[in-house]
């Protein structure tokens, strides 16, 4: 059944690793696409305000040279002029003179009609006056035109000339004055959305549309374009990028096929060994810190294939929790524990070996029961075996209390390992029956830093100072760390400072060592739970 779900969830995973990559590339497709629309809506902005500016440049240049003339007023060699002028400048409909209020004569020749001069609505920082909705004098008159008078000539435009630009089909473009006078504009859908724009010129989007504006002291640009144009852009978007899409779904599919494989054969390679009991044991050397005496040690499983290859316990001890093998597997390392040390613990009486105890034998108190009948004949007594329960493996806390307690009436001592990681309370510590308190390793490493977890060594050492409970130190790797914890007076500690974890026999050689050269442990290691009683 365990198999089962493990495929089924690994299955899950797999397609899920081929699912994101593709949503993820819709979402990177549609962002680019966004970005690339706005982009090109804001060029075509910017290239419609240059397009007015050089159609409004060509009139001034036009106009300058004619109040540079200094010709006679309606002379015929002023009246050619303004034609040529007319005629030369690509966005001129008509060329006028005035005089005294009133249109003297145009590129066509002189004004019979009265036609007063313009009242201007915009006056541009040339001085030119800026009319818009003129008819012409002269001419067919049809439409009406922009005027744009200096001194005492003015130039009739056409407005369209103004927003002459190649743009996209769907693109529809607008000048005005900076003050929002409309001059000139293509047929724009959303009239209400033009009129923001005038008033207020910003770039962004509508749930219909996209626009963007470009401005200077003289014109504003608009550009609008329906969101339909999105389509497009995030087809051709998503169709550069499904190669990496692609690439990332196969990958996390060839992972979660992968990962599937190399789960499913480490559960049977697991399965495997702890039937042929292909287990051995290290052993860290468990150390007192004030006398440097080995007291004892840490029983850590190692697990060999038959290849030679090795295979971390981080990898190997959640698969046998997962599929019910961590109770064989605990098993086969209390007899390789009583097999290995039962010579050093029947002739040191002071010396422990702690054996570690899965969430499931914490709950059900099992493995105390395997461990008491494992022990009768072998001459070892209770107190000489820990154990060691892990923060987070304490999931029914009324259970574990119980089973704990059972351990310490049959002359266990218990431990509670890789303390911090998990409740780290003291109301938490307080509910369980236990000897001793095992700092992890994270908490070491911080002493003499200045990161966020450094003070909280020292109130995992004042918490089970109040407790009455004596203090291991894990991981200890420094001098530094090691007078510090001194200094804090905890009482016992292991790492790479004093030994690597050891097989049997190089720990008992170790063990004899240390007590050779530091003297015996003291008397409360042979009866540790006198600490707490």
């Amino acid at each position: 059944m365990k198999r089962v779900s493990t495929i089924a969830a690994i299955a899950l995973a797999a397609v899920l690793g081929a699912i994101l990559p593709m949503a993820a590339l819709l979402y990177v497709s549609w962002s680019r696409a966004q970005v690339a629309e706005a982009d090109r809506l804001e060029r075509t902005a910017e290239r419609t305000l240059q397009r007015a500016h050089r159609a409004y440049e060509g009139g001034l240049l036009a106009l300058r040279k004619l109040n540079q003339a200094a010709l006679p007023a309606c002379s015929p060699e002023h009246i050619r002029l303004m034609r040529s002028l007319a005629l030369a400048t690509t966005s001129a409909e008509q060329v006028g003179y005035f005089s005294e209020g009133r249109l003297r004569c145009t590129s066509w020749g002189p004004a019979d009609a009265l036609v007063p001069e313009p009242t201007p609505d915009h006056i541009t920082a040339d001085g030119a006056a800026i009319t818009l909705g003129v008819r012409p004098a002269a001419g067919d008159g049809a439409g009406t035109l922009l005027s744009v008078q200096l001194g005492g000539h003015d130039i009739l435009m056409d407005p369209e000339r103004f927003i002459d630009v190649i743009a996209e089909p769907n693109v529809r473009l607008a000048v005005a004055t900076p003050d929002g006078r409309l001059i000139a504009q293509q047929p724009i859908g959303d009239p209400e959305l033009l009129q923001r724009l005038l008033r207020e010129p910003h770039s962004g989007h509508t749930p219909r549309t996209l626009h963007a504006t470009a401005q200077d002291q003289e014109w504003l640009a608009i550009a609008i374009a329906p969101r339909t144009g999105l389509l497009a852009a995030l087809q051709q978007q998503f169709w550069q990028l499904l190669p990496l899409g692609a690439v990332g779904a196969l990958l996390a599919v060839a992972g979660g096929i992968w990962l599937s494989r190399r789960r499913l054969s480490l559960r049977s390679e697991l399965a495997t060994a702890v039937r042929r009991r292909e287990f051995r044991m290290h052993y860290q050397p468990i150390i007192e810190l004030d006398t440097g005496i080995c007291v004892g040690a840490e029983a850590l499983v190692r697990w060999t294939r038959a290849d030679g290859t090795q295979v971390r316990p981080d990898l190997f001890i959640p698969v046998a929790e997962e599929t019910g093998l961590i109770e064989p597997l605990t098993d086969h390392v209390m007899d390789l524990v009583l097999g290995d040390m039962r010579d050093l613990l029947i002739h040191d009486r002071s010396a422990h070996i702690a054996i570690n105890l899965s969430a499931g034998d914490v709950s059900s108190g099992r493995a105390l029961k395997v461990l008491t009948g494992k022990l009768i004949g072998t001459g070892i007594h209770p107190q000489q075996i820990w154990l060691e329960a892990t923060e987070r493996g304490i999931l029914d806390i009324q259970a574990a209390r119980t089973s704990l307690a059972a351990a310490r009436r049959a002359g266990h001592c218990v431990a509670i390992d890789d303390f911090g990681v998990g409740y780290s309370s003291l109301q938490y510590l307080q509910q369980l029956p236990l000897d001793a308190l095992k700092i992890d390793k994270s908490f070491i490493d911080s002493i003499g830093t200045h990161s966020a977890t450094s003070p909280v060594t020292s109130h995992i050492i004042d918490m089970a100072r109040t407790l009455g409970l004596f203090t291991v130190a894990e991981g200890i790797e420094t001098s530094a760390q090691l007078a510090y914890l001194q200094s804090r007076q905890v009482e016992f500690g292991q790492g790479w400072l004093f030994s690597r974890p050891l097989p049997a026999a190089e720990f008992i050689a170790y063990h004899e060592h240390r007590r050779s050269q530091y003297g015996e442990a003291p008397e409360d290691m042979q009866n540790p739970n006198t600490l707490r009683e």
